[in-house]
């Protein structure tokens, strides 16, 4: 006969193993678990990374292309200049004393490092830095490539170190002809100072590489003039021929590459690459990658925490689901072993059967531990219901306290804001460099804009605006923001025409027939005669402290759209300006 105790025994000892396999079932789920969270973290740190590198890359290239893009139109400028064409064309000391003059506000104005007149031989004859001890006039640039080029094809860029100031910067040169004869060459020469300042407050570090993979501009003074990979001899001989980066040893970069990732001393990047708008280079931002690292380790470290609660308490629930059906199944063989024992007493003495009766009562207790267990698989599920809980009434807690003046004090900050993120958000559709796109454009809007950018002006002068016509609908062909740059030149100048005039009035008249036709008038003193026939003629200006390049600038732009810009009679006894654009 089997011995129940026995059989208890059996019973304890399989319920042990097969706790035991769920125990390390549950740690391999853990393991699991934790290797998934982190192969997902590294990912989503480099995907992060990833998105930040591109973004400033993208942005980095767009103010790089808009500051190249300013640059590259002073030559072209120029070279329609009479006095360049004099100077070049061996002009007498007194034009070269004005053209230096000319040279020197330029540069000032339009924040140019150093613009400067090269004769067909090599020599420098202007430049805008002819007061400085470092002057570029006299100095030979012959051996230059960006001369030689701009010689042989009409125009060259580089960049490079000066051979006078030891400065880095970007060479435009573009050459000079009259009449099918070279007369020499004009270059501006661009530095990147103020930009790199900008990239160097990112937590990126941004470079701009040249077609040997030099790096030219950067945020990093550490890195400049180190390369991304090791130059050949022939190629580093020629670049040193030219002197185009002096004796610098031009070293790699102390990093390694690995796809995507740089990694160096204490640190790995992440880079994005976009090309630029110079021969050959290219712009990179290299993004930390620790940051993001550390960021998604604390999210998979949640979430292993997370699993591993519960799966404890998974554990703990099913080793006290078997607890219980253990106490239940030892009880009733223990009632079954009393059964047993104290059958065969039935027919004894009362004393006897009142021990029978003690030793049953006893059994039936035993049985009913079973049903105790229960009430502790319930305590161990309130921590687990707490916890949601106290999520759940988290958010409660924050409407808790008085929110009702925090309310209205944001209600007011947003109020205010408003009308400061419509002004910001109009100032940056303006300055931003980007590629010009024609289509349809809505009139209102752009006049709308343009007066927000010189309101200031308006109100300070107590100018009164008139807007005559009818704009609502109303949309032409062209380029919004460039559209916007020609009518805030033509308010800007009817408010320097108004200064100190008494009953200061500008006029915008808009028609719609088979053109748009955008007049803005005013009631100043008018165009004097001297320079009214040659108004749009670069460096012609009535103003004292005027570069005469704006109304220029603003005929080519109308002529891009199609359409053309004049001055007319004024209707108000001022001046006037007329805007022809398509309708669309």
């Amino acid at each position: 006969m089997t011995n129940p105790l026995q059989s208890i025994d059996s019973r304890v000892s399989g319920a042990g193993r097969r706790l035991g396999w769920a125990a390390a079932l549950a740690a391999l789920l853990l393991a699991a678990i934790a290797f998934a969270a982190f192969g997902w973290a590294g990912g989503h740190a480099r995907t992060a990374s990833d998105i930040a590198a591109a973004q400033q890359a993208r942005s980095a290239a767009s103010r790089l292309a808009g500051e190249l893009q300013k640059f590259r139109l002073l030559p072209l400028v120029l070279i329609e200049y009479p006095d360049v064409h004099d100077v070049l064309g061996g002009g007498d000391a007194a034009t070269v004393r004005r053209m230096n003059s000319k040279l020197e506000l330029l540069a000032e104005r339009t924040d140019a490092a150093v613009i400067y007149l090269i004769a067909h031989d090599g020599r420098t004859i202007a430049a805008s830095n002819w007061r400085e001890p470092q002057s570029f006039v006299g100095q030979n640039y012959g051996f230059r490539p960006y001369f030689r080029d701009a010689m042989a094809k009409g125009g060259a860029e580089l960049f490079a170190l000066g051979t006078v100031s030891g400065r880095p910067g970007l060479f435009i040169a573009r050459r000079v002809e009259e009449a099918g004869r070279t007369l020499g060459v004009i270059v501006v020469k661009v530095e990147f100072d103020r930009l790199e300042a900008e990239w160097a407050r990112q937590p990126l570090s941004t470079f701009v590489t040249d077609d040997h993979g030099v790096i030219i501009i950067t945020s990093r003074e550490d890195w400049r003039f180190r390369t991304l990979a090791p130059i050949d001899a022939p190629t580093r001989a020629a670049i040193r021929a030219a002197l185009q980066f002096g004796n610098l040893p031009l070293t790699p970069l102390p990093l390694t590459r690995d796809g995507g990732t740089w990694t160096g001393p204490a640190v790995r990047y992440r880079e994005a690459a976009v090309a630029v708008p110079m021969a050959g280079a290219r712009l990179y931002a290299f993004q930390p990658l620790a940051p993001a690292e550390a960021s998604a380790n604390a999210t998979a470290r949640t979430a292993i925490l997370i699993a591993f609660i519960l799966l404890a308490a998974l554990l703990i629930w099913v080793f006290r689901a078997r607890e219980k059906r253990r106490l239940q199944a030892e009880a009733r063989q223990m009632l079954e072993i009393e059964v047993a024992a104290r059958t065969s007493d039935l027919v004894d003495a009362n004393r006897r059967f009142r021990a029978a009766r003690e030793e049953l009562a006893q059994a039936s207790r035993l049985g009913t531990i079973g049903q105790i267990t229960a009430g502790v698989a319930h305590e161990i599920n309130q921590p687990v219901a707490a916890i949601r809980g106290f999520a759940e009434n988290a958010g409660k807690f924050l409407d808790r306290g008085d929110a009702s003046k925090a309310r209205d004090n944001l209600g007011t900050i947003v109020s205010l804001t408003e009308r400061i993120g419509a002004i910001i958000a109009e100032l940056r559709s303006f300055a931003r460099r980007t590629t010009p796109t024609m289509g349809p454009v809505d009139i209102g809007p752009v006049i709308d804009g343009a007066l927000l950018l010189v309101g200031d002006r308006i109100r300070e002068n107590g100018v009164a605006i008139e807007r005559v016509g009818e704009v609502a609908g109303l949309r032409c062909v062209a380029d919004r923001v460039r559209l916007e740059q020609i009518l805030v030149n033509l308010l800007q100048n009817a408010l320097d025409a108004l200064a100190g005039r008494p009953d200061p009035r500008i006029r915008i008249e808009t028609v719609a027939e088979g053109e748009v036709v955008i007049t803005v008038a005013d009631n100043g003193p008018g165009i004097d005669s001297d320079v009214a026939d040659n108004l749009f003629t670069p460096f012609v200006t009535g103003k004292a402290d005027g570069l005469g390049l704006g109304l220029g600038i603003a005929r080519d732009i109308a002529r891009e759209f199609g359409g053309t810009l004049d001055h007319i009679a004024s209707p108000m006894g001022g001046a006037a300006f007329r805007l022809v654009v398509r309708r669309a």
